[in-house]
């Protein structure tokens, strides 16, 4: 058994027990989603940033104060089937952990967004390299100088994850991402990084920094981290997230968020 085989159950039981590495390529075929908790009065400031920036914060699941369970899979529990977390206070990151019980408070409201490693089984599927999977890497996560849509009391900057490329292959890929907007949906940027806003594409803001191979073009996508780059900004008082590319995966397949042909 290999960690693309193992059924999403399985996966969160390793992760129960403190198995902690980033989750790309992981129970193959079954939807991932980042975490962003919030206290109850912060969610609707979360929940009309989300809904105001849909393509970097696809709302899969919402819970209610308190709750660390989640409809996406049955039994799970958002505080200890993530493999990493991060406790924030005051926009500060004070506590990178593998299990958030203890951080867990009775007023925090659970976001589940959509993850961009959903579409990355569906890539696979018709050929198109992973270059951090090959690399053994997480993906490669960039702030960018573009600034999402303010909503209440947030506001921050698009984070974005790149996928180095075969150039031949791009086109592919955007339309197989395109075809599944719960999970951020096509590209929001093709090539030059500069176009971003980014300056070296050798150190990423958050992940790992991923080897091009010969013919390559950099493909970036929204990415579920920009809430993180939010709280950054916007310091609420005090949040839980994934640790980013540690995500929770769920019993949903990826097929459920892929539209089907016209």
């Amino acid at each position: 058994m290999t960690i693309a085989t193992l059924t999403a159950a399985q996966a969160r039981s390793l992760f129960r027990d403190d198995c902690s590495v980033p989750t790309t390529g992981w129970a193959g075929g079954y939807t991932q989603t980042n975490l962003i908790a919030v206290p109850a009065d912060w969610a609707y400031d979360v929940l009309l940033f989300c809904t105001r920036n849909p393509q970097a914060c696809p709302v899969l699941d919402v819970g209610d104060p308190g709750d660390p369970t989640t409809r996406l899979a049955s039994g799970a529990d958002l505080r200890t089937d993530l493999p990493r977390y991060r406790i924030w206070r005051d926009g500060e990151l004070a506590a990178e952990v593998p299990d958030a019980t203890e951080f867990w408070r009775d007023d925090l409201v659970a976001f589940s967004l959509g993850c961009s490693f959903t579409f990355e089984s569906a890539l696979a599927a018709e050929g198109i390299p992973l270059r951090h999977v090959e690399q053994g890497r997480n993906v490669a996560m960039y702030l960018t100088d573009r600034e999402c849509v303010p909503a209440g009391r947030l506001h921050g900057p698009l984070v974005v994850s790149m996928r180095q490329l075969p150039a031949d292959r791009v086109d592919d890929a955007v339309r197989i991402t395109r075809a599944m907007p719960a999970v951020h949906g096509g590209p929001v940027h093709v090539g030059d990084p500069a176009g971003l806003g980014i300056a070296d594409l050798g150190a990423p803001d958050f992940g790992d920094p991923v080897d091009a191979a010969d013919g390559d073009v950099p493909v970036f996508w929204a990415c579920g981290v920009t809430p993180q780059a939010a709280l950054m900004a916007s310091r609420p008082p005090y949040a839980i997230t994934h640790a980013p590319g540690y995500m929770f995966v769920t019993d949903r397949r990826d097929s459920e968020y892929r539209l089907s042909p016209a």
